[in-house]
Order: structure tokens, then sequence, then C-alpha cells
């Protein structure tokens, strides 16, 4: 097609009430073409112009103020580390927090955006201690604690408060860690029993109290985990550890995870004695607590958090440290429209720490 070259400086189109349009199509369809041609972006939905700021010739968006969207998130932190000891508690869930469902939260494009993914608390570092507490998941303002230490054996520990309260030992029978702050989980059940029958509490859950040991030897259920639909898969998270229970040797039962990802406890000497089963991965549950071996004792970690974003951008940019949709930053990912509606995305950050900006 032939191209007709204006002659004149001015063209005068203020005769007209309609607009200009621009030359449009996707990012893959740019081509490398003359310094200040204009399109239309219809991925990003931006005018680009093509220029040479950098001494690279390259496309760049036109500056214009920032587009406010709404975002529905979820944000999970990591679960407890169960105690360890002859009935240890379990770790409790990752602090919960969703607006799913609920009023978007508004952001605005061309922003830097934190997210932090916190790993899950070790269990107890030896014999008789509490395990760790989770650690803290971040997106923008929403901050789910990380979740509670099951406790140890040794006298005077208490079990760990978190987003879900530890399970207590066997030797801390008036009851497990509290939910602090509230509204992200639930505490940790007690755990109970004297020579031999030893027993550990359940770890808090997102949806329910981690259960008390039951007796004979019997460790506590961890509370179950919530189901959320964010990214259409409608899994459950943050669900408390199961505690450990010993009973000599005989037919006590360890207290199973909580649906959400939490690890199911540790029998002395039975079956699964080689380790306590640690909190799912990108679930925030918590770790199953631990109880003493013929091997010795064996404690679990809690599971890791996540962070789930919903919106219309069909792409990001990230930061340095930060895993999403299975790329890791810096540079462009695309959302991940998979059992989305139309014209909707999700974002999933696994791992690490760093930013997201949508344009």
């Amino acid at each position: 097609m032939a191209t007709t070259k204006v002659t004149t400086d001015v063209i005068d189109m203020s005769g007209n009430a309609g607009g200009l349009t621009w030359v449009k199509g996707t990012t893959a369809q740019r081509t490398t073409t003359t310094i200040g041609d204009l399109r239309e972006d219809t991925d990003t939905k931006r005018t680009q112009v093509y220029t040479d700021q950098t001494g690279t010739a390259e496309w760049r968006n036109l500056k214009e103020a920032d587009i406010p969207f709404g975002v529905e998130y979820l944000v999970v932190a990591g679960g407890g580390g169960g105690g360890d000891g002859s009935g240890g508690g379990a770790g409790g869930a990752g602090g919960y927090r969703t607006n799913y469902g609920g009023t978007a939260l508004s952001l605005n494009t061309g922003t830097n955006y934190t997210i932090t993914i916190g790993p899950g608390g070790p269990g107890g570092a030896s014999v008789n201690t509490n395990g760790s507490n989770g650690d803290d998941s971040v997106f923008n303002t929403i901050t789910s604690a990380g979740g509670g230490g099951g406790r140890g054996e040794g006298p005077g520990s208490l079990p760990n408060s978190g987003g879900s309260g530890g399970g207590g030992s066997f030797n801390s029978p008036s009851g497990g860690g509290a939910a602090s702050p509230a509204g992200q989980g639930n505490a940790g059940g007690a755990g109970g029993g004297g020579n031999p029958d030893y027993a550990g509490g359940g770890g808090g859950g997102a949806g329910a109290v981690g259960s008390n040991a039951p007796g004979s030897g019997n460790g506590g259920f961890g509370g179950v985990g919530l189901q959320n639909n964010i990214d259409g898969l409608n899994n459950f998270y943050a669900g408390g550890g199961g505690g450990g229970a010993q009973n000599g040797g005989s037919s006590a039962t360890p207290g199973s995870g909580g649906a959400g990802g939490g690890g199911t406890g540790l029998y002395y000497n039975g079956p699964g004695a080689s380790s306590a089963n640690n909190g799912g991965v990108n679930t925030g549950g918590g770790g199953g607590g631990g109880a003493f071996t013929s091997s010795g004792s064996r404690v679990a970690s809690g599971g890791s958090g996540i962070v789930i974003l919903r919106c219309t951008k069909a792409t990001a940019t990230l930061g340095a440290g930060i895993t999403v949709n299975s790329t890791a930053g810096p540079g462009s990912v695309n959302g991940d429209s998979t059992n989305m509606p139309a014209g909707q995305y999700f974002y999933k950050a696994t791992l690490g720490s760093g930013t997201i900006t949508f344009s």
C-alpha cells in the first residue's frame, strides 16, 4: 500500500467530531519500524510509540495516568512446625485472608506491589523443643500471620500462637496456642496423657480448631482448612497438623492433618515411624507433631504459603526474587486464564519475595 505524505506542519481536524483510528494489534504483532510510529496494543490496552530514549529503539507506552482496577486475593502464610518430644503438639496452619467473592481491592496500573511467600516453620530442633512459627505472607497491605509452632515436651514451654495456634503436648493439657491476630484461623488443641500414654493436640486450621488429644495415647486431629475457588480449582488451604502419639508401642494412632495441607503426626514405633509428615507445599498447612521413637525423635515442618491474585489484566511485570505462574522474575508474566470466565486471569505466587506491576 502506498504511503501518502502530508507536506504541511499543521493538520487541522477540528471540524471532525469523531476520533483518529491508530494501527492496532497484539504485542506479538509489533514490528521494528520507524521512529515516531504509534500503535494501540490490544493485549496491554496501552498506546505505544516507537522511540529511542536509551540508545536502543523500542516500543514504549505513552505516559498516562494510572488506571484503577479491581483485584481479588488469597493470602496464606507458612504453617507452623511440629513440637518434639514423647507426644508433641502439631503445628498450626498459616493465617488465611481472602476477599474472593466479596469487594475487590482497588489497585492502579503502573504501580509496584509487594508479594512475599512465607516459608513453613521447621519442627522442634531437638528433643522437648517447640516447633517454630511459619513466616508471614504479604500482598500489598494484606499480611497473613505465620502459623504457630506445636509444643514440645519440655516443661514450662507453651504452644505457640499464630495465624492458627499450635497444638499442646502431653504435658500441656490446658490447651493449645491461640489464633493471633484474630480472624485468620483457629486455636490449637490440648495434649494429654501420662506414662506411657503420651499424645499431642492437633494444630488449628483456617476452618476449625485443632482437636484435643482424645486419650489412650492418640494424637489430636488438625483443624480443617478452607476451600477457595479463586483459581477455579476450589482447593483447600491452611489445614492444621495432627498431634504426635506415644503409647508404649501399642495401639495408639497419630492425629491426621486437617484438609488443606496439614501433616499427620508421628506414632511411637508404629507405621510410618521414620518421620512425621510435613505440611503441604503452598498450602500453609501445619506440620505433624513428633513422638520419641527407638530411632530418635522425628518432627515435621509446616508447609509454605501462597498468594493468588485474580483480575482482568492479561500481563504483568515481575521484580527480582518472586516466582509467579512458574515464571521467576525479573521480567514479564502472562496471566493464567485456565478455568476462568472470559476476560479473567489469575496470578499464583509460590516462592520468594518481590514486586508485581500490572499494565
